[in-house]
């Protein structure tokens, strides 16, 4: 069991590795400090992961929709949400788990040797908060004000690929960074330090991008799987999950697997549907 427990922490550390490389693999872009203009700019990558990063060779949904909405006036965004529901709908949170690198960054982050907080009543209302972000910020301001509010005001990602990134390459952003700069490197300082003593804090309380995925976790066609006649009820994956789940692959679920070592009767595993990837024990 241990053995396994490290192949799988080890195979999902490096499908994340491996997806933020992809995503960015326009390295010519981190020495020239210009944004990636190709064809395939256009595509959605799943996870989040900013337009303006020298790197990326994709857009980011959750920027490519509140750009679409900014505009919505003129042209719904069809392809954006129906890439999102085609994510959702196939993968659910499952992309968040494996497929988005600011994911890899703050398990990472959880890494560090600080006090941790665990769950509770507060962390789990503090949940629901990334919804109300996701209304106002991503649809709402975009679409009244004409302004990508979620990208311009908090995203750490755009801070970090976008900001950090191209003002340390390019002469010109550099001259063009103020107020509002100073304004997104704290909250990207917050986020980052919140990680350090909460497990996902930016996942958990803040993403819209894994608030838009979670409608899908229940129905979504590949993911973390629950065999309903070998489960006896006991919870001990939800009590031994580090998110605010109330069951396995509900809206917090990221699919990370923790849930499976900890599984008394081998009743969950990864798999399409209601049909986990685990083997039924012999009868006697």
């Amino acid at each position: 069991m241990e053995g396994k427990k490290r192949f799988h922490l080890s195979a999902r550390r490096y499908t994340q590795l491996l997806a933020a490389v992809l995503y960015n693999s326009n390295f010519k872009g981190f020495f020239t400090g210009k944004i990636f203009r190709g064809n395939i700019k256009g595509a959605c990558v799943p996870g989040l992961n900013c337009y303006s990063c020298p790197g990326a060779i994709g857009a980011c949904p959750l920027g490519s929709l509140q750009s679409g909405l900014v505009n919505a006036s003129y042209k719904i965004p069809f392809y954006v949400i129906g890439t999102l529901l085609l994510f959702g709908l196939f993968m659910g949170r499952f992309i968040c788990g494996f497929l988005c690198p600011f994911g890899l960054a703050q398990e990472l982050l959880s890494k560090i040797p600080v006090p941790k907080l665990k769950k509770n009543k507060v962390t789990k209302a503090l949940s629901y908060l990334k919804y109300v972000i996701l209304l106002g910020l991503v649809i709402l301001i975009p679409v009244f004000k004409g302004v990508p509010g979620f990208c311009k005001w908090i995203c750490p990602v755009g801070t970090a690929e976008g900001g950090f990134l191209l003002a340390i390459t390019n002469e010109n952003v550099r001259a063009m960074l103020g107020l509002l700069f100073s304004w997104k490197v704290f909250v990207f300082c917050f986020i980052i330090i919140s990680c350090m003593f909460v497990h996902r804090a930016f996942c958990r309380f803040i993403c819209p991008l894994g608030a838009i995925y979670s409608f899908f976790n229940p129905i979504a066609f590949f993911g973390i799987k629950v065999s309903t006649d070998k489960c006896i009820g006991c919870d001990a994956c939800v009590k031994a999950c580090k998110m605010d789940v109330k069951k396995v692959c509900d809206m917090e679920c990221v699919h990370c697997g923790d849930c499976i070592k900890h599984c008394p009767t081998g009743a969950i595993g990864y798999g399409f549907w209601n049909k986990p990837f685990t083997k039924r024990k012999e009868e006697k």
